[in-house]
């Protein structure tokens, strides 16, 4: 059974591969060094997703993680009439804050039967025909566990979607790499084609994660429906932004982006029209504290002061 990923040996993708080193685009590791911070600078708000988006500047955020609604109708934020219009704006907004080697995901799926719109299939065909955004992978996050099903085979994955700004987008694969077992690394290390101080590191994640999801008693709920692994945002953040670059979400829901961004040191800026979000925070931080992790932040109610705080260096926080 295969241990690596194989595609070195695709012809194509090692003609791309040379015409990248011989020219000028970017490859895809940057190695500009941000300043990692002591303290993480977080702004949340309640309010609506574009009013927030508006008061962002342009080319600011390094990476956006967002789980959108999906148009189930789950609740009053979760119904849209003409969805894919709503999410065009959002979407675009969202190119413009990009820095340019910046990141975005989007969590979705595929779940209508018949014409309706809001799920991923609107929203990669919105992106391809009417954005600029290139679309690098789309990863399968696998989970064991789940709802049974007796009409349809059940199902057991979500998708993200990761779209980038430019091909010279940000992307750190030795942040997210994954342990050979010792058996497996000494195969991987007498392959020949293989770099060894890159095998060391680690095996390359792919593009289908297997984590659990949160079941409804796991110790990580905050109250959320729709919450998603701690895990999985730490490995979205962790490839796709540097320590200190600013992360947003602006369906922040429980507020599982902060708390990764805290955890690893970025700065992030969150908003969500639920106005139970501040308290699914609150319990984020409430969980962090008593497993012993550091929750040292800065609070900023706005970005017109958050961005003033990293444009001068300010480690105080707004006022409330």
């Amino acid at each position: 059974m295969p241990i690596h990923n194989k595609s070195h040996r695709n012809h194509a993708l090692m003609s791309l591969n040379a015409k990248r080193r011989s020219s000028n685009v970017p490859c895809m590791r940057n190695d500009m060094e941000t300043a990692t911070p002591n303290e993480s600078k977080i702004c949340l708000s309640v309010t609506d997703c574009l009013d927030f988006l508006n008061g962002i500047p342009d080319k600011s955020v390094q990476f956006i993680c967002i789980d959108p609604p999906y148009n189930l109708e789950l609740a009053q934020w979760d119904v849209y009439d003409d969805y894919i219009t709503w999410a065009s704006k959002w979407i675009g907004e969202s190119y413009r804050v990009l820095a340019d080697d910046g990141n975005m995901a989007v969590f979705g799926g595929t779940q209508f039967r018949d014409v309706k719109s809001g799920d991923l299939v609107d929203i990669i065909h919105h992106v391809r025909h009417n954005t600029q955004f290139k679309l690098i992978n789309k990863i399968i996050w696998h989970y064991p566990n789940g709802m049974s099903a007796r009409r349809y085979f059940a199902n057991r994955y979500e998708e993200i979607v990761w779209l980038a700004k430019s091909n010279g987008y940000y992307f750190d694969l030795d942040a997210v790499r994954e342990p050979y077992s010792e058996k497996n690394l000494e195969a991987a290390l007498r392959d020949k084609r293989l770099n060894p101080k890159n095998t060391q590191k680690g095996k390359n994640p792919t593009n289908v994660w297997r984590m659990n999801r949160l079941n409804g008693n796991s110790g990580e709920r905050v109250g959320h429906p729709t919450q998603k692994p701690a895990a999985v945002i730490e490995r979205l953040v962790k490839a796709l932004s540097r320590p200190g670059d600013v992360v947003l979400d602006f369906f922040a829901g429980s507020g599982t982006t902060g708390r990764v961004c805290i955890a690893t040191r970025r700065n992030c800026l969150m908003c969500d029209s639920d106005p139970a979000t501040p308290d699914h925070f609150a319990r984020h931080l409430e969980l962090m504290r008593a497993s012993g992790q550091n929750t040292d932040h800065i609070s900023y109610r706005n970005p017109e002061s958050f961005f003033a705080s990293i444009a001068d260096g300010s480690s105080s926080s707004s006022p409330a």
